[in-house]
């Protein structure tokens, strides 16, 4: 059997069994088992109490053995010892209330250390309570794929807990013992200890007997992931068990675990399509009663498993999501937009409700969050006045707190739509202050994507283009083997053609011929929008009546300059329009930018930046640029309204002949 954790986490714990446990005590005496002993050698008699000789060593961790008719598998007993022991009791099972005012105050607790100490501080905990505060520590204690401080495996609460735990798990409730032996995988444990090695097997037996509850197989199938892998047997069996049951039967609850499960990786591959298919159409039913958690778990594994034909349900979550966008932590809500990017939607009313909610909690969201509102607004091309500004506004406080990538994306998305906030000399001074201080902490794509996008905004940072032209950062641009993306060398080409133009006192190196492109408008990542065909066409009728012949203009015309122009006419000194073919005696060239709605931002009629910077730069290179929008063209209704409409933007000093 193929165990993953065997591999990954070279740490184990060896508290098992009872033999291994750290010396406690170097005295020989009898203790009674259930006796709270104090450091001054006192002993309380607690009724029922057995006597058990200890090791003149070792001091084992031990159960508390009360008469047989009280055992049973729901709680785990712990006395108030700095040495806790555990027992199987049901004279003392916790009430409903106990039990939830326990996970309450659990969920409060900010430290391993506090969850042992609430622990300690409660006469009895059930099973499921005691694997709830395994998996507490497991919350504070994971980083990066391992605990940040193993040695908290060696406290006398946890290695007392697991040990009972080991010794009973045949008595656990099926929900305690899934649930324990998925804590003991965050954990880390040792697959192969004692304490793993039972519960996998107590899981397995349960699983024959097929009486388990989908959320707890579920729980089972989250921990045999983690042990071993999408391959284990147990996962496919558990999987058998989960497609038997009638899907119309299963609580929202269910659902939402069983796509965790699928996310987890057994849903990869298009393993269990039909299913997946069914779960579709049933949570499209269900999404109503969906609460902050449902919607951002179902919409993080339709990310996960590419559910690119589960456009309806997305749609539905989104709706959702608008009632609960306040009510999001920040983990669910970044999940929430990282889903609508990723499927390409976005609701109007979920925009009006972030434009509200955004203002507030930008200085106190998760810097990952924020950054996340800002590539969700970039990548759906919405201009949010409201949101930008005060993510703006809390950028100048905040920034030094955000990695070199969340610096990059949030200003990337100013960058993108062509919007200056309020305070943009504070926020672009600050950007140059983490650029002089954390320069080398950058990677160089994620550099060379925050120096572009500040010149889009006319924001140019020329004290670091040196170092983005010097040899050694082109060759850290390189993809081994594979030299530099075309999108990359457009990229540097327009930067260096932004300092040419635009800062013409820069000095300092050049971009070699050998990584400039030639034409900015390129598939995918292109740094033109390509012209609006049905808008083009309209505009080209009108223009061959107005100039009377198709060939006093030219189309799609590439330029020296990299820049591709919609439309270009020529004209001599004395102002007459010269053949598109011609080329000598031109004494202007007009640049007609046809702009569909594609080149502005969605909600408002702003042009994006890559279309902003294009037509600055061709007025720069000595072009007349003429902007024919969509929305002002779209409302002519007539031929001569169309043809007059284009005179007076491109002839507006000149009296029109009639052909």
């Amino acid at each position: 059997m193929a165990l993953k954790l065997i591999q990954r986490f070279p740490f184990r714990i060896r508290c098992y069994p009872v033999g291994s446990v750290r010396p406690l005590s170097t005295s020989s005496q009898s203790l009674c088992v259930t006796c709270l002993c104090t450091s001054a050698g006192r002993c309380i008699r607690i009724r029922g109490c057995r006597k058990l000789l200890q090791d003149s060593v070792t001091r084992s961790l031990t159960t508390i053995v009360r008469e047989p008719a009280f055992i049973t598998s729901s709680s785990v007993g712990i006395h108030r010892d700095s040495v806790p022991r555990f027992c199987l009791t049901q004279l003392h099972r916790p009430t409903a209330i106990e039990e939830q005012s326990f996970l309450h105050r659990l969920e409060t607790c900010s430290s391993s250390r506090q969850v042992f100490r609430l622990l300690r501080s409660v006469e009895i905990v059930s099973d499921t309570m005691a694997a709830a505060a395994l998996h507490r520590v497991a919350d504070l204690e994971q980083e990066g794929g391992a605990l940040n401080n193993p040695t908290v495996l060696e406290e006398a609460t946890i290695r007392a807990l697991c040990f009972q735990l080991e010794q009973d798990s045949g008595r656990l409730t099926d929900a305690g013992l899934v649930s324990a032996l998925l804590a003991c995988t965050r954990l880390y444990l040792d697959p192969w200890s004692t304490l793993m090695v039972r519960l996998m097997s107590e899981s397995q037996a349960r699983l024959d007997r097929g009486e388990m509850t989908i959320g707890e197989l579920c729980t089972l199938g989250q921990a045999m992931l983690a042990i071993e892998g999408p391959g284990s047997v147990m996962l496919e069996q558990l999987m058998e068990q989960i497609q038997r049951q009638e899907l119309s039967n299963w609580s929202l609850a269910d659902l939402v675990a069983v796509y965790r499960l699928l996310q987890g990786g057994v849903g990869v591959d298009g393993k269990y399509r039909d299913l997946l298919n069914a779960m579709h159409s049933h949570a499209v039913t269900v999404t109503s009663r969906m609460d902050p958690a449902a919607v951002s778990g179902v919409l993080g594994a339709l990310v996960t498993l590419n559910q690119m034909q589960a456009m309806p349900l997305v749609i539905n979550l989104c709706k959702q999501a608008v009632r609960h966008v306040p009510h999001f932590t920040d983990e669910e809500l970044t999940h929430v937009l990282g889903a609508l990017m990723h499927f390409g939607h976005s609701d109007h009313y979920f925009m009006e409700a972030m434009e509200k909610y955004v203002p507030t909690v930008a200085f106190t969201s998760h810097p990952e969050t924020i950054t996340k509102v800002m590539q969700f607004f970039g990548r759906r091309n919405i201009l949010s006045p409201p949101v930008f500004d005060a993510i703006a506004e809390s950028f100048v406080y905040r920034a030094d707190d955000y990695s070199t990538s969340q610096v990059a994306r949030q200003i990337m998305a100013f960058g993108k739509l062509g919007y200056l906030p309020p305070n943009a000399g504070q926020v672009f001074g600050k950007v140059e202050t983490i650029l002089h201080t954390r320069f080398s902490q950058f990677q160089p794509r994620t550099l060379l994507n925050l120096l572009h996008a500040c010149t889009l905004v006319e924001r140019f940072p020329v004290n670091f283009v040196s170092k983005v032209f010097s040899s050694y950062f082109l060759q850290q641009l390189q993809e081994q083997g594979m030299g530099i993306e075309r999108a990359v060398l457009a990229q540097l080409t327009q930067l260096y053609m932004t300092v040419k133009l635009e800062c013409p006192f820069y000095e300092g190196p050049k971009l070699l011929p050998k990584y400039r492109v030639k034409s900015f408008l390129m598939s995918g990542r292109s740094l033109e929008t390509p012209v609006d065909p049905h808008l083009y066409n309209s505009v080209k009728t009108g223009l061959v009546d107005l100039l009377g012949d198709r060939s006093y203009f030219g189309s799609k015309v590439l330029t020296p300059y990299c820049y591709t122009l919609d439309v270009e006419i020529k004209l001599d000194e004395e102002g007459y329009v010269l053949p598109a073919s011609q080329t000598d005696d031109v004494y202007k060239r007009i640049a007609l930018c046809i702009d569909g709605q594609k080149r502005f931002t969605s909600n408002l009629r702003q042009l994006l930046g890559k279309e902003a910077i294009k037509q600055r730069h061709l007025r720069l290179l000595g072009y007349e640029v003429v902007q024919i929008p969509y929305f002002e063209y779209e409302k002519l209704q007539s031929k001569n309204s169309m043809v007059e409409y284009l005179h007076q933007k491109i002839f507006p000093h000149t009296y029109r002949l009639s052909w």
